[in-house]
């Protein structure tokens, strides 16, 4: 058999190829993108956007009804299907960020109440995938974030409906308490991690439970239940405690969207910048070699908890100080379990959380908008986002469905590497 030689003429890119056969990655601009993962993130989105899109129109009367008899005029069934989703995805953008029928009256709620319940929803998100994100890079896996966002809102709706402070004394301090117990929340599962070596899974998840039950007592009880004490619900936080709206009261964005982002830059830069944040970052790519290295592994745990739980904390503050006003038994609203689908998503970077928090909180916003305007269920949207995490720990079958090369590793990779890659 003659040797294959290979001409250039017909291969440019002939004389690149490596001894072991293998060509070099690729180098043009459209080649590095479709073997980037902000690829694989778009796509996994739209693949779960076109499986919702088929939901909804199976949820659909009509679409139903034009079934029964598919096979003798198949047409009805397509057209009403398509109606649906269009309708169905149509009322999701109008939800979320612009709705034509409200902003005809000409107001600054008409205008601007999709765009800000999407932020008000992606608040807390965002906080919360923070603290998810954060714990992940140092190899700990916070699922407690409903417990810290619980102790969080408890002790900063304690300041904020007890104490009587003029007005940016008054908030500063609630925002501190919330902080302050988010973060004793959190630091003591890192604490028994440390010194006991329970799981940290186990700890967050029985400390989720306490800080449930916790605020369901103190909601029975004089100090903290509203008279005349029928309901499980607190004093309203007074208006010297409460964050102030960004773009006044007619809409509900906060200020709590400024503190989220300043939480998001300062996670860049503990994470990239700080000897801290290297320090954390070498825990959770090998704890072993870390220890070798004269590291002190178990204060990396408590300090990374401490500061997930203070981060969880914060987004119980924008709860209760911003978009609630009274503390009740659903202050946290899913956050801390949302808030791991935010991290996993964002791939604990702080620019891909922002972004998840706030897709995440578009689609919160929107679907309730499409389940008034269209009838279509709201948990369809929980669908979809469960198919976006899906897809997006699964690159490759991403990459099987688009038919384009390159290679990705999964969230179950990145969580082995310590999210350093």
């Amino acid at each position: 058999m003659s040797e294959q030689t290979f001409d250039p003429a017909a291969d440019p890119q002939a004389h690149l190829v490596a001894a072991d056969g293998q060509r070099p990655a690729p180098t043009g601009f459209w080649s590095r993108l479709a073997a980037s993962n902000l690829m694989v993130t778009v796509l996994a989105i739209v693949t779960a956007m076109l499986i919702g899109g088929v939901l909804i129109a199976m949820a659909d009367p009509k679409t139903q009804d034009a079934a029964h008899y598919f096979f003798q005029y198949p047409w009805d069934t397509f057209t009403y299907g398509f109606q649906a989703i269009w309708h169905g995805y149509v009322a999701l953008f109008e939800g979320a960020i612009f709705n034509p029928h409200t902003a005809a009256s000409g107001t600054l709620a008409g205008y601007f109440n999709p765009i800000s319940e999407t932020l008000t929803n992606a608040t807390p998100l965002i906080l919360g995938g923070l603290s998810v994100g954060l714990a992940f890079r140092a190899g700990l896996f916070n699922i407690g974030g409903q417990g810290q966002v619980i102790a969080g809102a408890i002790c900063a709706g304690f300041v904020g409906f007890h104490w009587q402070l003029p007005y940016g004394l008054h908030l500063l301090l609630g925002i501190i308490a919330g902080i302050l117990g988010g973060a004793a929340w959190g630091g003591l599962a890192g604490l028994l991690k440390a010194k006991t070596g329970a799981h940290e899974v186990i700890t967050t998840i029985m400390l989720n439970y306490i800080a449930l039950y916790l605020l369901a007592y103190l909601l029975s009880v004089k100090g903290f239940q509203k008279p005349p004490y029928g309901q499980a619900i607190s004093y309203p936080v007074h208006k010297t405690a409460q964050l102030p709206p960004l773009l006044g009261g007619s809409v509900r964005v906060h200020a709590g969207l400024i503190l989220a982002l300043l939480a998001a830059w300062f996670f860049a830069w503990l994470i990239d910048r700080s000897t801290l944040g290297f320090r954390l970052r070498a825990v959770g790519a090998n704890q072993f070699a870390a220890r070798t290295a004269g590291m002190n592994v178990e204060n990396s745990y408590i300090t990374v908890m401490l500061i997930a739980g203070a981060l969880c904390g914060l987004a119980g503050v924008s709860q209760i100080l911003g978009t609630n006003t009274q503390l009740t038994g659903d202050i946290d609203a899913g956050i801390g379990f949302d808030a791991i689908t935010v991290a996993l998503l964002g791939r604990a970077n702080a620019k891909g959380i922002v972004a998840a928090g706030l897709l995440f909180g578009a689609l919160h916003a929107g679907g309730t908008q499409m389940q008034s305007a269209t009838g279509t269920p709201i948990d369809l949207v929980q669908v979809i986002q469960a198919l976006i995490v899906l897809f997006i720990a699964a690159p490759m079958l991403v990459r099987a469905i688009w038919r384009i090369k390159g290679t990705g590793t999964g969230i179950g990779g990145q969580m082995a590497k310590g999210w350093n890659g």
